[in-house]
C-alpha cells in the first residue's frame, strides 16, 4: 500500500470507529456495504459513497450505521459475506461492483438492494428492465463491457500500424468472456488480432505480464476490474518498463501514470450509488427507481506519460481528449 492510501486509511478508521460503536448503541437503520474490493484500495469511492447518502441528510453515525464486507478480490467469498449482512437484518443492502450485486441478489428477495455494476444488468439477469427494475434491486449500470471497442479504437487511433493488442481481462469476473467477445469483434473490424492475457492472482498477473516476449503485442488494452484495479501500480509499472502503450479503463490510471484512459467517473458513480441507497432507506421501492446509466465518459490523455515512453500523440488525438495531464 502506498504511503498516502495508508494515511488516509489510517485516519478514515480512526476518525469513523467510536462513530460506529455509538451507531450501533443507538440502533440506527443499518446500510450493508457489500464489495468484491479491498477496503484500503476503495477508500476515495467508499468517501463518495458517503457524500453520496450526505446529500440526501444521512451521516454515517449520525443517523444510519454501515456495516462493510469485503471480499479483497476473492469473488468466491462473496456469497458468504452477503448472507452475513442479510442474517444481520440490514435496512439495505449497497452492492458495490457487480460480483457483489449478483452475490447481494441471490442472498435475499425483501431488502432493498442498490447496485453498481459494469456487466450489462439485463444481460447479467440482475434486472428484467432497466426502466422498471422488479423485484427488490434498482441502481447504477455503468454498462463497462462494451467500452472495450472504444478503446481498442483510440489506441488504434494512436498506432496506426499495429497488428496485435493485448487484452487484459480477470477471467473470474461474470463478464470476462462477454468483454473478450465484445475486444475481438471490435479489433477485427479494424483488422486487428487479439491476444487475452488473463490473470486473476497477483502472481499469475506477474508471471503473465512478464512473459510476453518484446514485440509479441504492439499495445495493451485494459479491462475493467476490481482486481486490475487493484493492482494497476503493477500494471503501469509493466507497461512503461517496457514502453507498451496501453489504454485503461479509469481516470485513475492516467492521474497514477498511465498513457492514456477511458471511461466513466467513478467517484460519480459512487456519488449516485449513495443517492440510490439514501432513497431506498428513505422508503423509495426499487421499482420507482429506474436503472441510471452514465451519459459522459472521459477520455483523459498523460503527456507527461508519452514523453518518458517516446510516444508521439496526433493532435488530432490530443484534440478531442476531455483533460490533458502534462
Amino acid at each position: 500500500m502506498r504511503r498516502r492510501d495508508f494515511i488516509a486509511l489510517l485516519s478514515w478508521v480512526v476518525a469513523e470507529w467510536p462513530l460506529a460503536v455509538r451507531a450501533q448503541q443507538s440502533n440506527l437503520p443499518v446500510i450493508g456495504y457489500l464489495s468484491g474490493g479491498e477496503a484500503n484500495e476503495r477508500v476515495p469511492l467508499t468517501l463518495a459513497f458517503k457524500e453520496g447518502l450526505g446529500e440526501l441528510g444521512l451521516v454515517e453515525g449520525r443517523n444510519v450505521a454501515i456495516e462493510y464486507r469485503w471480499a479483497e478480490g476473492n469473488y468466491d467469498r462473496l456469497p458468504a459475506l452477503a448472507a452475513d449482512l442479510v442474517n444481520r437484518h440490514v435496512t439495505v443492502l449497497t452492492a458495490a461492483d457487480a460480483p457483489a450485486a449478483q452475490a447481494a441478489k441471490t442472498a435475499t428477495r425483501t431488502i432493498p438492494i442498490a447496485f453498481q455494476t459494469g456487466a450489462d444488468a439485463l444481460q447479467s439477469g440482475l434486472v428484467k428492465s432497466l426502466d422498471h427494475p422488479e423485484a427488490n434491486l434498482t441502481g447504477i449500470n455503468e454498462i463497462a463491457g462494451p467500452l472495450a471497442a472504444k478503446r481498442i479504437g483510440l489506441l488504434r487511433e494512436l498506432l496506426p500500424d499495429a497488428k496485435k493488442f493485448g487484452f487484459l481481462v480477470n477471467p473470474s469476473n461474470a463478464n470476462a468472456a462477454l468483454d473478450e467477445m465484445t475486444a475481438e469483434g471490435a479489433a477485427r473490424q479494424l483488422g486487428l488480432q487479439i491476444e487475452p492475457i488473463k490473470a486473476s492472482r497477483e502472481a499469475e498477473l506477474i508471471s503473465n505480464l512478464s512473459d510476453r516476449p518484446p514485440g509479441q503485442i504492439d499495445g495493451l488494452v485494459v479491462n475493467s476490474d476490481l482486481f486490475l484495479t487493484a493492482h494497476r501500480e503493477l500494471i503501469l509499472s509493466f507497461c512503461e518498463r517496457k514502453s507498451l502503450p496501453a489504454i485503461y479503463p479509469f481516470r485513475e490510471y492516467a492521474a497514477a501514470g498511465g498513457l492514456m484512459s477511458y471511461g466513466v467517473s467513478l467517484p460519480t458513480i459512487y456519488r449516485q450509488l449513495g443517492r440510490y441507497t439514501a432513497e431506498l432507506l428513505k422508503g423509495a421501492k426499487p421499482q420507482d427507481l429506474p436503472v441510471a446509466q452514465p451519459t459522459k465518459f472521459d477520455f483523459v490523455v498523460n503527456l507527461k506519460a508519452a514523453t518518458s515512453q517516446r510516444i508521439a500523440f496526433p493532435p488530432g488525438l490530443i484534440a478531442i481528449a476531455d483533460e490533458v495531464i502534462e
